[in-house]
């Protein structure tokens, strides 16, 4: 018997998706608890830090630089990433006062969610397709039979392979949104 696209790969995703959002509920929770709200609405500068940092890789992938092992800085891009938008949630809060930063977190999110797509899902999705099919060839099955029998796994693949037309124009307006959620907070709390 096989296992499913769902089981073996989807369910990784969201598991992980959710470790994000508990920790960064968490994190919120505890800061409240301790009465140390004060840390969490300075966590956006290190976040945001680290979600800068981890764009190494994508300079790197894009040969506007040169030096890193494309692979560590795959991981090492994964990680800030991961972390910074961590912190960048703790950050936001559940606190509805502006806006603007609330649309930066969705944009933040969304991103997240569709990087994650990227690692996880796309690459072990496409070999787990490409493994049934060859398992029921080799059961003799044939070729319409082996489509027929992968079809809801294909047709999930092939949305996910549309992941980067997501990710990123929807970088781009995240960081449109964290910056203008900066300047903001300089032209009104008197930093500038």
């Amino acid at each position: 018997m096989t296992t499913s696209l769902w089981r073996q790969h989807i369910l990784p995703f969201t598991l992980l998706l959710g470790v994000l959002a508990i920790a960064a509920l968490a994190g919120d929770f505890f800061l409240h608890r301790l009465n140390l709200v004060w840390v969490g609405r300075y966590l956006g500068i290190p976040g945001t830090l680290l979600i800068i940092g981890s764009l190494v890789y994508s300079l790197r992938k894009r040969k506007l630089i040169t030096s890193g092992n494309p692979r560590s800085l795959l991981t090492f891009h994964e990680l800030t990433a991961w972390l910074g938008s961590l912190m960048v949630l703790i950050h936001s809060g559940i606190h509805f006062n502006a806006i603007l930063p609330w649309l930066a977190t969705i944009a933040m999110g969304v991103n997240v969610i569709s990087g994650l797509v990227g690692k996880l899902l796309l690459d072990r999705s496409r070999r787990h397709v490409q493994g049934e099919r060859e398992s029921y060839q080799l059961r003799g099955l044939s070729r319409p039979e082996v489509e027929q029998a992968v079809f809801w796994d294909a047709v999930s693949l092939d949305a996910m392979t549309q992941w980067r037309k997501v990710h990123i124009p929807i970088f781009i307006a995240f960081a449109v949104l964290a910056i203008g959620h900066i300047v903001s907070v300089f032209l009104f709390w008197g930093w500038a």
